[in-house]
């Protein structure tokens, strides 16, 4: 059972969550032409009187990039605000999952992005861990993620999640707690809704954006952290064979955060994860508004005691 937010952002106004509702027919239902954003949203461990947002301005800027996939002009600035609003009507009391997502809303059957209406909603879940923060298990997929000459991955577009969906289902069905995909050429990609790093000899590595992968928030954090402490960082292809015997491997994503590897497949993962902690430890500081090097990651919304 959900515990969703009480107040929803749904068609240009704040309503009750239980009336923020779609037709059966519409658009973006049958032909998964949307796109969305995660965004957690946390009680300022400092102040109960506001809610933390990690990197909003990013998160923003690049839902409105994957809505130009969609011809749908959605400016920063305004997701932006309807996200502070939303969480001003809400005042979550726990760490939340914010969803905005851009769809096409009207009803029509043509499989097509011009003249069909478009639209925005937002809504918001309490959410812990996604994964277990004491690492998780592994298996290559059976199936490969997509390529961007047929598909736009340089947008977070919903469609695209039928490969997510396939592989998870393997993955827990089979026994692991999460899948690991390839793209076409053979090389590791990502996980079902994560980025995916390793260590080898002390550097950070991980796919390169020519990879398919997708242009993850957390990854990119995670990549200035890690230049940021000395820690060598490579973006390039990864081959299977080197995953297996890397010194530590590590999932990031907005639910995820960072999920260390302990195993892949038969292969045994060092229970040592140095890189791994310092990262976590590092990133969980930033997003708590502990670290004052990032604070500018960090977007504090008043949202005032309840009941005042």
């Amino acid at each position: 059972m959900h515990d969703f937010l009480p107040i929803a952002y749904f068609e240009n106004k704040f309503v009750p969550f239980a009336e923020a509702n779609i037709s059966i027919a519409t658009h973006a239902l049958h032909y998964g032409t949307g796109a969305f954003a995660g965004m957690r949203a946390i009680p300022d461990p400092n102040d109960s009187d506001r809610i933390l947002l990690f990197r909003l301005d990013r998160h923003c800027q690049r839902l409105s990039q994957s809505a130009k996939f969609l011809q749908y002009d959605l400016p920063a600035d305004k997701i932006k605000h309807i996200l502070v609003e939303f969480i001003q009507q809400n005042k979550p009391q726990v760490s939340c999952y914010i969803r905005p997502f851009v769809y096409t809303s009207g009803l029509g059957i043509a499989p097509r992005l011009h003249k069909v209406e478009k639209n925005f909603f937002v809504y918001g879940l309490a959410l812990g861990d996604y994964l277990s923060p004491d690492g998780v298990t592994c298996r290559f997929s059976s199936w490969y993620r997509q390529e961007d000459r047929s598909f736009p991955l340089r947008g977070k577009i919903s469609a695209a999640y039928i490969t997510s969906s396939l592989a998870k289902t393997e993955a827990v069905e089979s026994g692991f707690d999460e899948a690991i995909l390839m793209n076409s050429q053979g090389k590791v990609c990502e996980a079902s809704g994560m980025n995916i790093f390793m260590i080898r000899r002390g550097e950070l590595i991980t796919p390169g954006l020519d990879q398919d992968v997708l242009e993850g928030i957390t990854r990119d954090s995670i990549l200035i952290l890690a230049k940021d402490m000395g820690i060598p960082v490579v973006e390039r292809a990864i081959d299977k064979s080197e995953l297996l015997i890397a010194d530590e491997v590590f999932l990031s994503g907005t639910a995820a955060k960072i999920a260390p590897v302990k195993r892949i497949e038969n292969y045994e993962l060092p229970s040592e994860k140095p890189i791994t902690t310092q990262l976590q430890e590092k990133l969980v500081a930033i997003t708590e508004n502990r670290d004052r090097h990032y604070q500018d990651w960090v977007h504090a919304v008043a949202i005032g005691r309840s009941g005042d």
